[in-house]
Order: structure tokens, then sequence, then C-alpha cells
């Protein structure tokens, strides 16, 4: 497990091919206490060598840049060092962006629009060793997440209704029709019916066969 960095004494690296931007962050930066400017870079190529030579411990990266751009950067600065800490800083918000960034191992994911007082929250969460994400991109997580949840729920029996898939994974968690019926707010009798076209539908004999089908595909 990696340890969290003395952010009374952080070495930090700009890398951003915008030189107004980089000036920006310097002078963020300089006004943060306990936060030192290690360098800066303007390409994914100068970061993977800055990264290598100044060993930093806090990346600023941004995505789109000559040379491989941010994310083959991270990706290479990270394997190298799967202890870098690195939190990406751009204009892209969206899901292709955030999550390749994820995956190429960035810790923290962040908007260059901002407030000062944001991105220095970030830097110091990242230097603690914590994620990071502005609240712009969390609720996109989210939303994403939530989706994904959806999706992956309707393609476990899609022959099912939403009903039909809520009732299978209630008697999947031994609830007897009379307790479906009082939790869903339905009669007896629709649940009954319920029970039975999920039987059909599944082609299995008895609620003990849907329920090891319910179990098998995860859906409890």
């Amino acid at each position: 497990m990696s340890q969290s960095i003395n952010v009374s004494n952080l070495q930090v690296l700009i890398v951003d091919d915008h030189p107004l931007f980089r000036k920006g962050m310097r002078t963020l930066l300089a006004s943060m206490p306990g936060i030192e400017i290690a360098g800066e870079a303007a390409s994914g190529a100068e970061a993977i060598s800055q990264a290598g030579t100044l060993k930093p411990d806090l990346i600023l990266m941004d995505l789109q840049m000559p040379d491989g751009g941010g994310l083959e950067a991270t990706r290479q600065i990270v394997s190298a060092d799967p202890d870098m800490r690195i939190l990406v800083i751009t204009l892209f918000e969206d899901d292709e962006s955030v999550f390749a960034a994820m995956r190429a191992g960035a810790r923290g994911y962040i908007l260059k629009d901002a407030d000062e007082e944001e991105i220095m929250r970030a830097i110091h969460a990242i230097g603690k060793g914590e994620a990071i994400f502005s609240p712009a991109i969390a609720s996109r997580m989210m939303d994403y997440f939530a989706g994904n949840r959806a999706r992956n729920s309707q393609e476990i029996f899609p022959e099912l209704t939403d009903r039909e898939r809520e009732i299978l994974t209630l008697i999947a968690r031994g609830r007897t029709n009379a307790d479906i019926a009082a939790e869903l707010t339905i009669s007896l009798k629709t649940v009954r019916n319920h029970v039975s076209n999920i039987y059909n539908k599944l082609q299995v004999a008895d609620r003990a066969q849907a329920a090891i089908r319910a179990r098998e595909a995860g859906l409890n």
C-alpha cells in the first residue's frame, strides 16, 4: 500500500501545453504553503521524462497535448512508478475521457474551470493519498454507474418484465408471496400471477428452481 505524501512539502510537476495555464498554476501553487514547484512540461513526452528525472510527489496533468498526450503519459508514468499521484486538470468532461484517465492510473480528475479553492483542495487530497473528482465529474460518474446497474439488471432474464424481475429477486432472497405482496404494496393474487409468469418464462417447476436460477445469474 502506498504511503501518504507529506503535504507540508509537496513537490508538484505542472504538465500543460498552454504557457498561460502553466503560469496561472505556478501563481496558484506559489500561494499555497508547503507546496513547491518541481518543474514544468509542455507535452506527454516531456512529462514522462520530467517525472523520471525530477521524481515529483504529484503531477498536474492535462490530457490533450502533443507527443501522445496526457493519457499515454499517465500510463507510462504510473507503469514505471505505481505510487505516482497524478491529478488530471482538463477541459474535457466526457465519460470516455474520465474513465480513460482512471484506467491509465490517475488519482483524480477536475476541470480547468474549477475555482482556486477547489483546485487547492484537490491537490491536498491527492497528496494525502485520496481520490478526488470535481462535483461535475463525480455527478457524471454516479449517473454512469447507475445507468450501468440498470442495464446490467435488464440483461439478466430479458424475457421478464421489470416487475417480474423484481419479484424474482425477492424470491431468491427467500421472501414468501405474502411478504412480496406487503413489500411491493400489491395484492397477493397479483403476486401469484407474476410468479406463475416467471415459472413459465424461465421454464422452472417451482419456487426453489426459480430461486436457484436467480442466484446463479447474480440476481439476489
